[in-house]
């Protein structure tokens, strides 16, 4: 009777959805009474799969954020832009490097042109430079709405080259002051057009990360003219050879410039639609075009609407807190004295004992470079204003270490070697 009940049993098909999962193991080799009937079998399976499909579940739920997670991991979004992105960038790169270019040879460019003894004509030779660069910095801005990015970095090579030639073969003062005002105006426009063009190419996840690449430009600069400082202090005529140098960026930043892409918002301020859509589909992606293109268009069509606009509205609410702050952070950072120390480093670490000054003032370029890779790293991940925060009570610690090692010293040479780590923090 038992058999016979078995036999007449109905057999329930077991679902599609089921039997998709099965293991290998149970398809292969099913479990079945000794009297060879598969059909309580089937009931096992089902039940094994249930399982199966409640362990799988969580499983595959696991590999899909590790799949999402690698995908983060492994994001290339800012790959197309940052060929662009880098050419614009040398502009820094002869920045830093004009920073920089006098910091090693002032001494033997002032004796051989006859100014040496004299801090305030010396003062003079370093500080035109930054004078040149606020007259170029107005000027930008005029340039850019009529030629668009790409030209204006082409034209502004022109005083850059011209400037570093003029330096090289001065043989006066006059001659000297001429050759660094001009390249002052070339690094005025470009200081403006760089943030300029990177903000307006790159897209918006990538915005500050790649727009640390300027700053990176900058502290390459310095270090490859601090290194270039070094023979300076052994042979008196090497600072032309520098200037040289220096007007070889501008015939590769005209040449690279020719490669790069225009603004696309500039394009579109000018009516050329579809360069403007190719571009952003070229670096951008496919579904970032419309709404770039509506975002310029409504920026461009509501440019001129505010005619009855004032300068005094900035101190008015709610503008005057952000004035004040942004306008604060640029002053503050300009007297925490770091111009000074990459200007005049070579002469301040000389005076204090250094044989090498010059090969001292390299490592503080370096720190500078590793300070920009860490802003490079940590921008769109922490955010600007922890950033900041950091940064400068960074600076104000250093100079705390410096004024204690030169008003409490414990050690003289524990007191020198405070007073070092001081100025490179």
């Amino acid at each position: 009777m038992w058999v016979a009940t078995v036999l007449h049993r109905p057999v329930v098909p077991v679902p599609l959805f089921f039997t998709s999962h099965l293991s290998p193991k149970v398809l292969l080799k099913p479990k079945t009474f000794r009297f060879g009937f598969p059909l309580p079998s089937l009931k096992l399976k089902a039940s094994a799969t249930r399982k199966q499909l409640q362990t799988q579940e969580p499983d595959n739920e696991g590999l899909r954020n590790q799949e999402k997670s690698d995908d983060q991991s492994f994001d290339l979004g800012w790959l197309p832009t940052f060929p662009h992105v880098l050419v614009a960038s040398m502009s820094n790169f002869l920045f830093g490097y004009h920073i920089g270019v006098m910091n090693g040879p002032i001494v033997s460019i002032a004796r051989e042109l006859g100014f040496e003894g004299d801090p305030i004509l010396e003062g003079i030779v370093v500080s035109i430079f930054i004078a040149g660069a606020f007259i170029g910095s107005l000027s930008c801005g005029s340039l850019v709405d009529k030629l668009g990015c790409r030209r204006t970095f082409q034209i502004d090579t022109i005083p850059l080259i011209l400037g570093a030639i003029v330096s090289a073969q001065a043989h006066s003062l006059n001659e000297i002051l001429l050759g660094r005002l001009l390249v002052g105006l070339g690094i005025g426009v470009n200081t403006v057009l760089v943030p300029i063009y990177i903000s307006e190419v790159a897209p918006t996840k990538y915005r500050g990360s790649l727009g640390t690449l300027s700053q990176i430009g900058t502290c390459l600069g310095i270090i490859f003219s601090l290194c270039l400082g070094i023979p300076a202090e052994h042979d008196p005529h090497w600072w032309r050879t520098m200037f040289y140098i220096a007007s070889m960026p501008g015939f590769l930043l005209a040449l690279g410039m020719q490669f790069t892409v225009e603004s696309p918002r500039w394009l579109c301020r000018v009516g050329d639609i579809k360069d403007a859509q190719t571009i952003i589909r070229n670096l951008w992606g496919d579904s970032e075009v419309d709404k770039a293109i509506e975002e310029f268009q409504s920026i461009i069509s509501n440019d001129g609407t505010d005619v009855n606009s004032r300068w005094m509205q900035l101190l008015e609410e709610p503008h005057s807190r952000v004035a004040f702050i942004g306008g604060a952070l640029f002053v503050l950072q300009q007297f925490a004295g770091i111009n000074g120390v990459l200007y005049f480093s070579s002469l301040t670490f000389q005076d204090v004992g250094i044989a090498s000054g010059a090969l001292a003032s390299l490592f503080v370029g370096l720190t500078n470079f590793a300070g920009a890779l860490c802003a490079s790293y940590l921008m769109d991940t922490q955010g600007r204003r922890r950033l900041l925060i950091g940064s400068y009570l960074g600076m104000a610690v250093s100079m705390f270490l410096i004024v204690f090692a030169i008003n409490y010293p414990l050690e003289e040479d524990f007191s020198h070697n405070l007073s070092i780590l001081g100025t490179l923090m």
